[in-house]
């Protein structure tokens, strides 16, 4: 079995990385030996070749800094990959994959782009996606609850070509029918029961926990981070995702006792000073 999923059913191979990065580097001040991510990803078939490449581009990008002692190389996270990692962190543990929060709220963005700036319709389009936003009508995107989409169009150069704003659905407008409007639930409902499917049986053929634990995450983040994260209260009193966060969590806990043991055995690690880029 590999992480490696061409079909885009599954995680890709940077989102592994990141995954095992949050796990093992995350909160510490440490970088991890090169050759310590080969032989745990060696372990779910990817190869020496691949770890190489992907640990050399994400440090060409600064989310990850070199480190040298005698002829080997180790890698830490650069401040902005910790705050990207810290955010799935969140995501994971505190936020949870179920929204009761009720409040009523959305966030609404509009936007009119000449043909000129096609692209950049296109990576508009792309972050609001990853940003829980789903389209209502030509133009206008909606997300449930208060979110800040500054970041994405100050990264984007986007200033005074797109509008934000929050507000509440006045009749004939139904909450439950802009949910059904601008968002796929059957497919996001899908991704959930293919997660259960997938680790019902509680260890899928990975030889270890560590690597278990590494692939249950990150099949678990791949789940979480597209779901838009509904109100509870416009979705199926069976919605999935209730059922899969209750097993992510228990094969967490399976796991994570023997996970720990294993990684400080075959995790070599090196303390570093803290970066803040």
């Amino acid at each position: 079995m590999t992480p490696f999923d061409d079909t885009g059913s599954g995680p890709r191979p940077k989102s592994v990385m990141l995954t095992f990065l949050g796990i093992h580097l995350l909160g510490r001040a440490t970088a991890i030996y090169s050759g310590s991510v080969i032989d745990v990803f060696a372990r779910v078939g990817v190869s020496e070749e691949a770890v190489r490449s992907t640990l050399t581009r994400m440090a060409g990008t600064g989310l990850l800094t070199r480190h040298r002692r005698g002829r080997k190389v180790y890698f830490g996270l650069s401040g902005r990959l910790a705050a990207v990692l810290e955010d799935g962190r969140r995501r994971i543990w505190e936020t949870g994959a179920v929204n009761r929060s009720g409040d009523g709220g959305w966030t609404l963005v509009g936007f009119s782009l000449p043909d000129t700036r096609r692209g950049d319709r296109h990576d508009l389009r792309r972050q609001l996606t990853w940003a829980g936003f789903g389209l209502l009508q030509n133009g206008l995107w909606v997300a449930p609850g208060v979110r800040d989409v500054a970041a994405i169009v100050e990264q984007l150069g986007l200033d005074g070509h797109v509008t934000v704003f929050t507000a509440h659905p006045a009749k004939p407008t139904e909450a439950a029918g802009l949910v059904r409007k601008a968002f796929d639930t059957a497919t996001i409902a899908s991704r959930y029961h293919d997660f259960m499917e997938k680790w019902d049986a509680g260890k899928p053929s990975f030889p270890d926990d560590l690597t278990r634990q590494l692939m249950l995450h990150s099949d678990w983040l791949h789940v979480v981070r597209r779901d838009p994260h509904l109100p509870a209260e416009h979705l199926p009193g069976d919605w999935p995702a209730i059922q899969a966060e209750t097993l992510f969590r228990k094969l967490d806990e399976d796991f994570r006792d023997e996970a720990a043991r294993l990684a400080a055995e075959t995790l070599e690690l090196m303390p570093i000073a803290q970066t803040a880029g």
